[in-house]
């Protein structure tokens, strides 16, 4: 037991140790090692407890970081896990894939004092993982039955997470979701090695005992129009995410070995889960022995070529048109892609894609420099004339971002008002879209971005349809009344 904080001036910064390189480059497990308790308790004694706590006001759920690190140093790790569940559905998965170096790890006090982060999300895993293992995780208890129901399409952390809040509310809960299993993205698009699929499986068994209902394999759509589920349901809320993916606008673009990172991914999830993957099998989506090279600079980038490198592909290459500094993904999963033997072409753009329409050889690109900023601010890519050069390719990877399905054409549901990009308008006090009763949280509202962004947006749609489904029921019962 911890006897006080503060011990970053003695205690170096440590994180749980990683297996080796050429090891973990061979399989999906998850790469780091579990925290050993004494470990864990050292590293959490070296918070500050600072006054104002950046590491808590930088996290979208704004999890009381300060309180559960003090906890977990005294040894008091039930109660430090109950306080870190109390604002966050999935600790254990935000302790696993939230960019902390970018979010409560990048703004520690003590950080910024030269001594190295708190390895906070290490100990949030570690908390979480060992409620798991001792029993603490309690089943999820259903509020007293208010005789409403929601459904919610989109079995992804926003629904998820609305999902279980609404549950403990006393609503019924039916979430559809296309797939086979609930989870979305962290289930098909997140690789095993940032997040083993059991540690998903896990919380979404937890809401399905808890009273939640799955309805998987179902499309709205197809199976039902959006009106046909406000016609069945109380309140509705959307929480697709985004799914399609953004093209390369270059000669070449659409021959075959050229692909999306969301297919891709798909294919490797499904084929490790044991599922059938046509296109995986086909060798169509498998890396093994090919040359890839993957065009983006974002996380799922990340995770496309750490996935090609383990299936035995020959070279794996990330060409990005900004240097590292302005690229828009963790820096931590760089540093593991390059230990695993990625090669980055920083400040490079593909200009075609060579070769045949029905075989891929090649990428050609071209060298860019950073002019002035534009008008987010950040430094424009612009082209080296003259600084062609050409790289092997047999397999050209796509993961340059994604935007939303037409989700009016696709629901059959015109009078959905969406933004110029595509996303579904939301009144930011109540996230209700422009059909009443029907609510919009997730990416599906903000664009692509994090995991824990998608929890943050799922509890608050939760509470406001709490508050839009008491007052019907409020006004209900005065007419009645009357």
């Amino acid at each position: 037991m911890a006897e006080r904080m503060l011990k970053f001036t003695v205690t170096p910064r440590a994180t749980p140790e990683k297996r080796e390189a050429d090891t973990r480059a061979h399989d999906f497990h998850e790469i780091y090692r579990d925290f050993i308790d004494a470990k864990a308790s050292e590293q959490a004694s070296r918070c500050s407890q600072c006054g104002v706590p950046f590491c808590q006001t930088h996290c979208p759920l704004h999890n009381n970081i300060p309180d559960w690190l003090r906890m977990t140093a005294e040894g008091r790790l039930e109660e430090a896990y109950a306080l870190s569940q109390a604002t966050n559905s999935m600790p254990e998965i935000c302790g696993r894939i939230c960019p902390q170096d970018r979010l409560c790890e990048g703004n520690c006090v003590i950080e910024q004092s030269g001594h190295g982060t708190v390895t906070i999300g290490a100990v949030e895993r570690y908390l979480s993982d060992k409620a798991w293992e001792e029993g603490w995780v309690r089943p999820l208890k259903a509020g007293a039955d208010r005789g409403r129901s929601v459904g919610i399409v989109g079995a992804g952390p926003a629904g998820l997470a609305a999902a279980e809040r609404l549950r403990e509310l006393g609503y019924a809960v039916t979430v559809y979701d296309r797939h086979d299993r609930p989870g979305g993205l962290l289930i098909y698009g997140i690789p095993g090695f940032k997040l083993e699929k059991e540690v998903v499986a896990r919380r979404t068994r937890r809401l399905a005992e808890g009273g939640v209902e799955y309805v998987l394999g179902f499309e709205v759509g197809r199976d039902a129009t959006l009106e046909q589920l406000r016609d069945k349901h109380d309140s509705v809320l959307i929480a697709t995410g985004v799914y399609a993916a953004r093209d390369m606008t270059v000669p070449g673009a659409g021959s075959e070995g050229v692909v999306a990172a969301l297919d891709y991914l798909i294919a490797s999830n499904r084929k490790g889960l044991g599922d059938a993957a046509a296109e995986f099998d086909s060798g169509r989506l498998d890396a093994a022995g090919k040359d890839v090279v993957v065009v983006g600079g974002g996380d799922t980038a990340m995770d496309c070529v750490r996935t090609a490198i383990r299936q035995g592909a020959a070279s794996v290459t990330c060409l990005y048109r900004r240097d590292r500094a302005n690229m828009p993904g963790s820096d931590r999963e760089v540093s593991h892609a390059e230990e695993e033997g990625v090669v980055f072409e920083w400040l490079a753009a593909p200009k075609a894609v060579t070769g045949e329409a029905l075989k891929a050889a090649g990428l050609r690109a071209a060298r860019m420099r950073l002019g002035p900023p534009d008008a987010s601010g950040r430094q424009s890519p612009e082209e080296v004339e003259g600084a062609d050069f050409e790289l092997s390719a047999d397999l050209v990877i796509k993961a340059l971002g994604f935007d939303p399905e037409d989700l009016q054409t696709a629901f059959a549901a015109p009078d959905l008002a969406v933004t110029r990009w595509g996303t579904v308008k939301a009144d930011l006090r109540n996230l209700m879209t422009s059909i009443p009763g029907v609510f919009a949280a997730g990416d599906i509202v903000r664009g692509a971005s994090l995991v824990v962004w998608a929890i943050r947006d799922g509890r608050d749609a939760a509470e406001a349809i709490h508050r839009y489904l008491s007052a019907h029921a409020a006004a209900d019962a005065l007419v009645a009344a009357e």
